[in-house]
This record gives C-alpha cells, sequence and structure tokens, in this order.
C-alpha cells in the first residue's frame, strides 16, 4: 500500500500562496487516483481536490475552484497542490489521500474511497 508525506503548510496572511507537497513511497503511484481532504477544527473531513490516475482529469470543490491547482509528478511520485488568494476560512489541516478506486476519468471525492492517507500538514490563514 502506498505511504504519503505531505509538506508545504504553514501560516501565512489572506491573499497570499502556499505550495503543498506529498510524496510517496510506491512503485505504481501513477495508477493511484490521489486527493486533497481538509479538516477544520469542529467540522468534518471535506473533500478539496482530486487527480485521476496518470493525471488525465481532475476534480475540484467549489469553495475552491480557481484559487487552488491540483498537479502531479509521477517521475517523482509526488502530487501537489498548488492554493493562491487564499481565505481565513481555507484554514485546516490538510491531508493527502490515495486509491485505486477510480479511473482515468473519474476522481472520487468520498472520503470513504480513499484508503491511504498522509499525517496531513496544518495551512493557517490569518485576516
Amino acid at each position: 500500500q502506498v505511504q504519503l508525506v505531505e509538506s508545504g503548510g504553514g501560516l501565512v496572511q489572506a491573499g497570499d500562496s502556499l505550495r503543498l507537497s506529498c510524496a510517496a513511497s510506491g512503485h505504481t503511484f501513477s495508477t493511484y487516483t490521489l486527493a486533497w481532504f481538509r479538516q477544520a477544527p469542529g467540522k468534518e473531513r471535506e473533500f478539496v481536490v482530486g487527480i485521476s490516475r496518470y493525471g488525465i482529469t481532475s476534480s475540484y470543490s467549489d469553495p475552491v475552484k480557481g484559487r487552488f491547482t491540483i498537479s502531479r509528478d509521477n517521475a517523482k511520485n509526488t502530487v501537489y497542490l498548488q492554493m493562491n488568494t487564499l481565505k481565513p476560512e481555507d484554514t485546516a489541516l490538510y491531508y493527502c489521500a490515495a486509491t485505486l478506486v477510480g479511473s482515468r476519468w473519474y476522481v472520487s471525492s468520498r472520503h470513504a474511497d480513499y484508503d491511504a492517507w498522509g499525517q496531513g500538514t496544518q495551512v493557517t490563514v490569518s485576516s
């Protein structure tokens, strides 16, 4: 099973940018659907964005459309989340997740479909 390690979180001001990285172990990285979820204090974990195997398709939640961009580098076994124009409501613990559920054309937003998770990286946006 793939193992995931996130990095890149931090404390920024509203309007700033951050790039999160998630490095994965394993030899079949390109076959995994990858996603970022986030969880704010007192709230449930929510889907942020996902990218299909081989990077053919991506899916974004409405709150981050136009501001966040997901990408993957299969040669480096890494997935990235570029976050621009950050808002205080983006403050959360961000998790990288992976699953073999999906296809080149489909990205699941269901938390239950993902069976590999990183430890999370904190993003805090001050107003």
